[in-house]
């Protein structure tokens, strides 16, 4: 046999062996994009907004997330910020084990953060620079409490308070 002929044999099966390889590829990439989680929605960046010398609890909003073993606590804190004027976005649990009840926002300075730290007994800051003005709350499995009488108000420096971007009712 001829190495013309050879080739003649070979190449049909080679050339099937090819492209299958090809196919089997593409459908790998393509499971793998389908399969992968969607990418996270972009943060929205807070929004600088005037204030008269004091920053309200209804102009902050908080998400608190449970870090404890005490079920129903993230709710039921929810239902008390709410009661205290707070705008409570969300409520659930964290997977992140919490000791001490933790307010994480953008910086301890923060007038939000430092109004929503007032309405806890021994709750520690934990700033995260984050770029949408929330304010988080960690409740630990030492979760001490709110305070009685806790301050709905805060005087600021300045006039004015990056704020969440407040949502703009959907045209109906």
């Amino acid at each position: 046999m001829s190495a013309g002929q050879v080739w003649r044999l070979v190449r049909t099966p080679l050339t099937l062996l090819v492209l299958l390889g090809l196919l089997g590829f593409g459908a790998y990439w393509g499971y793998e994009n389908v399969m992968k989680p969607p990418p996270p929605a972009p943060v929205e960046p807070c929004v600088p907004q005037e204030v008269e010398d004091e920053l309200e609890s209804s102009q902050v909003t908080v998400r608190v997330f449970n870090g404890g073993a005490e079920r129903g606590k993230a709710a039921e804190v929810g239902q008390a910020l709410e009661a205290a004027g707070f705008n409570v976005r969300s409520v659930g649990n964290t997977d992140e084990a919490v000791t001490v009840t933790t307010v994480v926002g953008v910086s301890a300075e923060d007038p939000a953060v430092e109004l929503t730290l007032g309405q806890f007994q021994d709750a520690e800051v934990r700033p995260d620079s984050r770029a949408d003005g929330t304010v988080d709350v960690l409740l630990g499995s030492e979760y001490d409490g709110m305070v009685e009488d806790a301050p709905e108000s805060i005087e600021i420096e300045g006039d004015s308070v990056c704020l969440p971007a407040t949502p703009t009712p959907a045209a109906g």
